[in-house]
């Protein structure tokens, strides 16, 4: 077979592609999303938390894609930011209350309204954004209030691949999932 006939065997129903088309941002909750909701914590306070690299390599695709990709999480610790700054992410908030009031300075800061915005989140903190998003995604374990308001219920939980579900989502609805998997067969720096 020529890498010219790949052809992806991803998915997705057509009016999700449709609502998903015109996305430049992507803002990801952590806690729930990006890991599988536990926390670990030593006897001297020190946080563990468990990312999956689908999760973080689809991070980054999006990034190539040309998608902003945004955290924003209500808790703060060291591993959350180490592992914002290994993936590249430049749009990061942490330890926010209020989620919306720092999504809404992060979107005014880049020009981007709501309306080219996509969100995932697993708790009822996060439901100001997925409200407002174009496209609202949940993992397949959130809470049963925030997948219910979701466009979008992964098949996969949060910290096994819902991260890299959406990111996949999101490229294959404006058109960049194909090019990306087809120079990942050539090269994996992206280029050919």
């Amino acid at each position: 077979m020529a890498l010219d006939d790949i052809t992806p065997v991803l998915g997705f129903a057509p009016e999700l592609l449709l609502r998903a088309q015109d996305i430049r941002a992507a803002i990801f909750d952590v806690d729930g999303v990006l890991t599988d909701g536990r926390i670990y914590i030593s006897e001297r306070g020190e946080e563990f938390k468990a990312f999956n690299t689908l999760d973080g390599h689809g991070l980054k695709l999006l990034a190539q894609g040309g998608i902003a990709p945004i955290v924003i999480t209500g808790r703060d610790s060291p591993a959350v930011r180490r592992r914002v700054a290994d993936l590249g992410i430049a749009h990061a908030v942490y330890g926010v209350h209020d989620k919306l009031a720092a999504a809404q300075q992060l979107l005014s800061t880049l020009g981007i309204g709501w309306d080219a915005v996509a969100a995932i989140g697993d708790d009822w903190p996060d439901l100001p954004l997925l409200a407002r998003a174009a496209l609202a995604c949940a993992p397949a374990n959130g809470h049963v209030e925030v997948r219910a308001i979701a466009h979008h219920v992964t098949t996969a939980a949060g910290g096994h691949g819902a991260g890299r579900e959406f990111c996949d989502l999101l490229l294959s609805a404006t058109g960049r999932y194909a090019a990306l998997l087809r120079g990942h067969l050539v090269t994996l720096d992206g280029g050919s």
